[in-house]
């Protein structure tokens, strides 16, 4: 039950976000897509200015900037400590507009949970330091 009104709610979501972006069309997201994705990890939805997708991590990762896109974080499941803010360390160009890098000095330590959600803005180096395994969390990138 827990996972169809969680697929409702992220369906609604994506509609409401397809509208505020001002599109004139509506995208429609299944419920077997949506927990496909949730299992899974994956792109749901993409437009030119922006993409939606659930993702699920099983390890750290890489510091992350990207010049153009904000990020809208929405945890389903597990723990992480997210640093955001301060100094990447160890930084390259990876595609342009997006950097990637070893760590971050400095920065706000974030304890994130089920149901929590954390907006990063555009040129905000942002860092998943620990995650518990699995970390499922849905995104939402808004592109500028």
């Amino acid at each position: 039950m827990r996972v169809l009104l969680l697929a409702a709610l992220i369906g609604i979501i994506g509609v409401v976000f397809v509208f505020a972006q001002g599109n004139s069309s509506v995208v429609y997201i299944g419920h077997d897509k949506v927990a496909a994705a949730i299992d899974k990890g994956g792109p749901l939805v993409s437009g030119r200015d922006y993409a939606v997708s659930m993702q699920r991590r099983t390890s750290p990762g890489l510091v992350e900037v990207h010049q153009k896109e904000t990020d809208t974080f929405y945890v389903i499941e597990g723990d992480a400590t997210f640093i955001t803010g301060g100094k990447m360390i160890g930084g390259h160009t990876t595609t342009p507009g997006q950097e990637r890098g070893t760590r971050i000095e400095g920065g706000q330590t974030h304890h994130l949970s089920k149901g929590d959600v954390i907006v990063i803005a555009s040129g905000t180096p942002h860092w998943f330091k620990e995650v518990s395994n699995p970390f499922v969390y849905y995104t939402v990138k808004v592109i500028r």
